[in-house]
């Protein structure tokens, strides 16, 4: 299967699919007034409160929407332009779609609701999507028989058999229960590691996306305000109120390096020779890890203790320190290890009383239990 999925995935890069978009919407007293660049490949997750317009801003790349004026290309291929007046129909843009609900013909089986709209040159492909998405056993079922996981899983081998250069994700996991969701963003992790087309993702849970995004974007009534890595944007102290939802959190991308099965631990290589300790997860040395951890878990020293219960001692630098809105007593400090960024939280009582600066080498203490981790 994987070849099929490369020569899958290859194909659907030979063309440059990056998003460009600069679009201007007025709804009632709401205006959504974006302008974007997305990366050519990677999940780029739209992150806001509700009513931001994250929902209407996909609507209009979908083609489901006019904007009043602006364009939005993929690549060099114009979908809108409104100083020529072009406007692509949705079923030509070579998008596809995966909403909240998952929108199956209740009529069809699930056979049917895949191969619809699917075009020939997709039918080589039929089988690979059908087992990446683990499917294979739902085939002859009525939509009607399937669970709310098990449904969105068809909607979009649905959506990835009409080809499409990008694909669009509105709160894909929302309603879910706890295993259901899970199950799916397991789903959604391979997708994303195995096919490599762009993805716009919609949500509202910081966890989720620190799962899953490679990019995220900020929308604040209908503007954007900041786009960037996630790394990079979970790094920015000055965007810790809008991002509160994250909960000051980092996120690391790091590879296996061994287990430690006598004592159920994970090593991880962050690069630079400094490792993580993490619990033990399923993971063959190699792979690829991302672990997400809190602010609040990470503690500051001026050299590495001894006898501490903190598994994780990291070399770093202190590069930026912020206040935090209504913590008058609270200090963050971003840290580099590495390559990597680390957000730390403190009181100003600590911080005064360890004598930190800017520029200045600590260790950073993580404590073993502290993490969410998720295979890449």
């Amino acid at each position: 299967m994987k070849a099929t999925l490369d020569t899958f995935a290859h194909a659907l890069t030979e063309q440059e699919n990056s998003l460009r978009l600069d679009v201007r919407k007025r709804l009632g007293s709401f205006t959504l007034d974006a302008s974007l660049a997305l990366p050519t490949h990677g999940v780029s997750a739209l992150f806001g409160v509700s009513g931001s317009g994250k929902t209407s801003l996909l609507r209009l790349i979908a083609g489901l929407d006019r904007p009043d004026e602006g364009s939005i290309h993929i690549g060099d291929r114009p979908l809108v332009d409104t100083t020529q007046n072009l406007f692509l129909p949705s079923h030509r843009r070579r998008i596809g779609v995966v909403f909240q609900e998952a929108r199956l013909f209740p009529h069809y089986r699930v056979r049917g609701n895949l191969t619809y709209g699917m075009p020939a040159s997709a039918r080589s492909r039929f089988d690979s999507i059908v087992e990446l998405l683990g499917i294979e056993a739902l085939l002859d079922r009525m939509p009607g028989m399937l669970s709310g996981g098990e449904a969105r899983r068809v909607s979009i081998g649905r959506a990835l058999l009409t080809e499409p250069d990008l694909l669009l994700m509105d709160e894909p996991l929302t309603g879910l229960d706890g295993p259901r969701k899970q199950e799916l963003l397991r789903y959604i992790l391979s997708l994303t590691r195995d096919l490599e087309i762009p993805i716009v993702y919609i949500s509202h849970d910081p966890k989720e996306i620190s799962a899953i995004a490679d990019h995220l974007i900020l929308i604040e009534a209908g503007r954007v305000v900041a786009s960037d890595s996630l790394e990079n944007m979970l790094s920015r102290i000055d965007l810790t109120a809008q991002l509160g939802g994250f909960d000051a959190a980092s996120v690391l991308e790091a590879r296996v390096a061994r287990h430690d099965h006598q004592y159920m631990l994970t090593h991880l290589d962050l690069g630079d020779g400094q490792e993580l300790v993490i619990p033990h997860v399923e993971a063959v040395p190699g792979s690829r890890l991302r672990v997400r951890v809190p602010a609040r878990d990470v503690a500051l020293a001026l050299s590495s203790p001894d006898n501490t219960s903190y598994r994780n001692r990291l070399d770093a630098v202190i590069e930026g320190i912020g206040s935090l809105s209504g913590s008058p007593a609270s200090l963050e400090i971003l840290l580099a290890v590495g390559h990597h960024r680390l957000r730390a939280r403190l009181t100003r009582k600590s911080y005064d009383e360890l004598g930190l600066a800017e520029g200045m080498p600590v260790n950073a203490l993580i404590r073993c239990v502290a993490f969410d981790m998720h295979h890449l």
